[in-house]
């Protein structure tokens, strides 16, 4: 390319007023984009990013250069986290491979590798406990890369982003990279708020372009009639028919005499088989059930697909081994492993939560080695891990929510679709839409185009959270800090939205009181007596009961008197002036719910934090001595809340409490390992409990009885204060853990659970981590016990499956 020399010029002074970016740039197999590059501008500036951009655009390349930043500074150390252990790994490996495994370190909860070195990759929770314990590990520390941070919406966790947000220490620069949000503004001007210079930068652009289709029969046809950039786009008119053949009833009659039938849905065998004929493998097929995933890799298998060469097929064989070797030949047939493997070596596997975690470590390695050719997964494997494919396939738009089938909103089906297209390896990436009965055509597209996927806060202050606030910052400035909160953000800006309409309606009530006004009297009085009279006629009596009766009656007619001797009563104009007045009633109606709503939101985050710091005082973690500088009371933790500190997860209080009370000291390692199990498992939808004669005999009995009685106190008291609820216990897995500790086989365990290798393994690591916790927090008997606990449940193939999320 020819350039001017007012041109080279140009580029030369960009390049020296951004030397680390030019050097880091000139490091790199593509060249940068330009939202890209605008991001590592503003870190090479001193300031903090957001960055919002489509999966596979590449928002990772910030990060990178935050680390290269970090790298060039000899006393930086960056911290780079991941909502979920296999991102975390997957990470750590590619740093690793970057800057050597002396300069990365890996947390993740149950794995610590080189700490103290200058990246170090770890999961969001783990940086916010580093946080709240004022860890060594935080100095020195310049940049922290929030990966995948839309996660903050994440109801269950995603509070412990906006936690680490908050608490950081202000010298941090955030990298924060998230899927494309449709207010990243309004996250960016918090981020400001909470953290001062915060650049927000917005790419909609998809390096490799996205087109979507829909597979009508056996027939694969382009959603768009046109391929061009367009904002509105035509519904392909050949799909339309297709589709409306498709619906055709099989009673018509075709031009031959025949009965037209509906177009039959592709079976999954034949489907990958028209894939690859299309040369749009490999493919990623999102089913919204585990057991949906299973099925379709038994369905593709028997159907006799072989997606591999045999050269592929040894590789396979061998990564598989090489992976596997630690696994115990009793458990390989409990867990599936030769059909597993086999469908493997035939180029497709499934992938989802339930499978056992070394497992769907092993398929993310073969599909990123192009080995798999076609993975069947549920929508976890949209949340970042690098699994790109060149097409991407819906079965259906529609998933179970855990209460009923519920449509896939346009935030999920842009995610989804986003994994189609590699980066490097393909020019173009396609999404399919199998076509089933009901789907409308211009509703596929419609949530094609769509790009809404606001990002709101799931963020609520807990026990745990409160103590440690408050020993940080005291009371007050707590409260400042909660209120600084995105959740609080959000409740105020939609405050003053209220506010305004507020006031809007105001001005029509007075609009509306000015068109009622009658010259004969009070109209306002008249309409009153006039509701009042049309709620009593609408008022039910039971049969029987004739003092309501009567009641009502001489209301009625009181009111009807009322009514009759108003002077409005008489007004020519009285039904016109009644119609105003109609509509003055349902906009007050309005308007007072608007004002409730204005009051309950403002400060709501904060009035959360006061109940939860009464129930505190109450139990003792807390403490209210007088100050007589300040002439206020100052609260602080007491020993018993220097305890609840320490302890993290949803029952913290009720762990706590257990602890003080001694509830557990007569369990032995395998009863509190049943117990800790209790304590973390969440059973299923409609999950009862078993009954007592089916778990397990002597102490853990008695202590599980008396954890329960200190579960009520503690609703009764919650539930007076208004402050968010304990979950109960939940005792469903406890004999099966309480067998694995006491060394029974995988298959008898699995058996008793009734749930899958992969699901038990992740309930086996909270159990590990509330035993881990207990083996540091409580003293004496109970640590020791927690200690030998841990030993016993951290076997098989809990001890070597690292990768969990």
């Amino acid at each position: 390319m020819n350039l001017s020399p007012s041109e080279r010029y140009a580029r030369a002074a960009e390049r020296a007023r951004h030397p680390e970016t030019e050097l880091f740039r000139s490091g790199q197999r593509f060249d940068l984009d330009d939202f890209q590059i605008a991001a590592c501008h503003s870190l090479e500036a001193g300031h903090s990013v957001l960055v919002a951009a489509p999966t596979g655009a590449g928002k990772t390349v910030v990060a990178e250069f935050a680390v290269f930043l970090t790298m060039r500074d000899p006393h930086a150390k960056i911290f780079y986290t991941t909502p979920i252990k296999a991102l975390s790994n997957q990470k750590y490996q590619e740093l690793v491979a970057e800057y050597g495994a002396s300069e990365v370190g890996l947390l993740t909860g149950d794995t610590s590798i080189n700490p103290q070195a200058r990246v170090v990759v770890m999961t969001t929770e783990v940086l916010r406990n580093m946080i709240y314990v004022g860890s060594d590990l935080l100095t020195d520390l310049a940049y922290v890369v929030m990966d995948e941070v839309h996660y903050l919406a994440d109801r269950f966790r995603g509070a412990v982003w906006e936690e680490v947000i908050i608490h950081l220490p202000s010298e941090v620069r955030l990298v924060s990279l998230s899927a494309t949000v449709s207010n990243a503004e309004e996250f960016g001007d918090w981020l400001q708020t909470v953290r001062g210079d915060t650049d927000v930068i917005v790419s909609e652009h998809r390096p490799t372009p996205l087109y979507h289709h829909v597979l009508v029969g056996s027939r694969l046809h382009d959603l768009y009639a046109e391929k061009s950039g367009k904002k509105k786009r035509r519904v392909n008119p050949d799909l339309l028919r297709a589709v409306g053949a498709s619906r055709a009833p099989s009673s018509r009659r075709g031009r031959g005499g025949g009965h037209r039938r509906p177009a039959a849905r592709l079976d999954r065998g034949p489907f990958v088989e028209l894939l690859d004929e299309a040369q749009l493998l490999p493919a990623i097929f999102f089913i919204f059930s585990r057991n949906g995933c299973d099925d379709a890799v038994r369905q593709v298998c028997n159907w006799g697909v072989q997606l591999t060469t045999r050269t592929e097929r040894d590789e396979i064989r061998w990564i598989v081994d090489e992976y596997t070797r630690t696994l115990l030949d009793e458990d390989l047939g409990v867990l599936g492993f030769y059909q597993w493997r086999e469908a493997l070596e035939r180029g497709v596997a499934a992938h989802h939560a339930g499978m056992l975690p070394i497992f769907k470590e092993v398929v993310e390695v073969l599909f990123q080695r192009k080995l798999l050719k076609v993975v069947f997964a549920t929508e976890t494997l949209a949340l970042g891990i690098n699994m790109p494919a060149r097409t991407v396939v819906l079965e259906r738009l529609e998933k179970f929510n855990g209460i009923s089938r519920v449509p896939i909103t346009p935030g999920e089906f842009t995610q989804l679709t986003g994994r189609a297209g590699r980066r490097g390896i393909d020019v173009e990436g396609h999404a399919i839409i199998q076509w089933r009965e009901g789907m409308q055509p211009e509703s596929v597209a419609a949530l094609a185009s769509k790009r809404t996927y606001p990002l709101n806060s799931s963020f609520r202050p807990t026990y745990n959270m409160t103590v440690n606030l408050i020993n940080q910052f005291g009371r007050e400035r707590t409260r400042r800090v909660l209120e600084s909160s995105f959740a609080q953000f959000q409740a105020d800006r939609a405050v003053v939205d209220l506010a305004r309409r507020v006031r809007q309606q105001q001005d029509a009530l007075s609009g509306y009181a000015e068109s009622m006004r009658c010259e004969r009297g009070d109209f306002m009085a008249y309409s009153a007596i006039r509701r009042e009279l049309t709620d009593v006629e609408r008022q039910k009596v039971l049969p029987g009961d004739h003092g309501a009766r009567d009641a009502r009656s001489r209301r009625l007619a009181a009111l009807r008197d009322q009514l009759r001797s108003h002077p409005c009563h008489r007004c020519p104009e009285r039904e016109q002036h009644a119609r105003w007045a109609e509509r003055y009633w349902r906009l007050q109606r309005d308007t007072d719910h608007q004002l409730r709503e204005i009051e309950r939101r403002t400060g709501a985050v904060a009035r959360v934090f006061d109940r939860l710091t009464e129930l505190l005082l109450r139990r003792g973690y807390l403490e209210s001595t007088a100050d007589t500088d300040a002439g206020e009371p100052t609260i602080s933790a007491t020993v018993h809340g220097e305890l609840l500190r320490r302890i993290f997860g949803d029952r913290d209080l009720l762990v706590a409490e257990c602890i003080r009370r001694q509830l557990w000291l007569k369990l032995d390692a395998q009863q509190l390992a049943a117990m800790c199990c209790v304590l973390t498992y969440e059973p299923r939808r409609d999950e009862v409990n078993p009954p007592v004669g089916h778990l397990p005999k002597g102490e853990f009995r008695t202590a599980l009885a008396r954890t329960e009685e200190l579960w009520g106190e503690l609703d009764e008291i919650e539930d007076e204060l208004r402050v968010p609820r304990t979950r109960p216990l939940a005792t469903s897995l406890a004999k099966p853990m309480f067998k694995w500790s006491s060394g029974a086989p995988l298959e008898r365990v699995l058996e008793d659970a009734e749930m899958s290798a992969g699901d038990f393994v992740r309930w086996s690591k909270q159990t590990l981590d509330l035993l881990d916790q207990l083996g540091t927090v409580a003293t004496g008997n109970l640590a020791r016990t927690a200690r030998q606990a841990s030993e016993l449940v951290r076997r098989g193939i809990v001890a070597y499956t690292g990768t969990e999320q």
